[in-house]
């Protein structure tokens, strides 16, 4: 890949990445602050404004490295958590898994609404513009929401991997029986780390992408 598909894909990637991740992080806070948790709210985490949930790592190198790396065939991006209090919550064990739920609903609804407009707006205006004007504005638009719609589906199923902290496994503990969930609940600390190891050695692919394609193929009924 040279230096202007690169820069490309980096535009035509920023963009979705940044409204993944910041409708994400702003669900969780969201949906806590209505459940009875506002320590999002005072730390001024409810917000759209994506300076406020970038992480260096996880919002600018990884997706970054991401394009490079890949070819352009695989972004992947995440923000600073929502900081979640679950001692606020009236049953915490329940809620802390509706607010983690929250983040992976909403990609997926990002997802459906990214393709509901590429099909609806973007993709018909195609045929109205000149052919010029078309190659300039309509293609990158078509570029970027398909982007969009990648981005977020591969976002909500790589959240939804059970193992704590990812939300996926944040859900499942609401779930297990208390003490299957206090015991499972201790992984918490190594879970990036068993993240990393199923990622570095492929595993995660096995159960991610049948998934992901799952999602995408249904999103094209739309």
């Amino acid at each position: 890949m040279d230096f202007s598909s690169i820069a490309r894909q980096i535009i035509i990637s920023a963009f979705p990445i940044l409204i993944a991740i910041t409708f994400h992080e702003l669900s969780h806070g969201f949906v806590a602050n209505k459940l009875g948790d506002p320590t999002a709210k005072m730390m001024g985490r409810l917000t759209l404004n994506p300076i406020a949930h970038i992480d260096l790592i996880g919002t600018v190198l990884m997706p970054l490295m991401l394009i490079i790396l890949t070819n352009g065939q695989f972004v992947f991006g995440y923000a600073k958590p929502v900081p979640i209090n679950p001692m606020n919550f009236k049953n915490p064990k329940r809620d802390m898994a509706i607010s983690a739920a929250a983040g992976p609903i909403t990609n997926i609804l990002l997802a459906i609404l990214s393709m509901l407009i590429l099909r609806l707006l973007i993709i018909p205006l195609a045929d109205l513009f000149p052919e010029s004007l078309s190659v300039t504005v309509i293609e990158p638009l078509i570029m970027i929401f398909k982007s969009s719609v990648i981005i977020n589906v591969i976002l909500s199923v790589f959240n939804m991997i059970p193992i704590p902290p990812l939300d996926g496994g944040r859900v499942l503990v609401g779930f297990l029986p208390y003490r299957q969930a206090v015991s499972f609940s201790k992984i918490e600390p190594f879970g990036f780390i068993i993240v990393i190891f199923l990622i570095a050695t492929g595993i995660a692919s096995y159960f991610v992408l049948p998934v992901v394609n799952f999602f995408l193929r249904v999103l094209q009924l739309f």
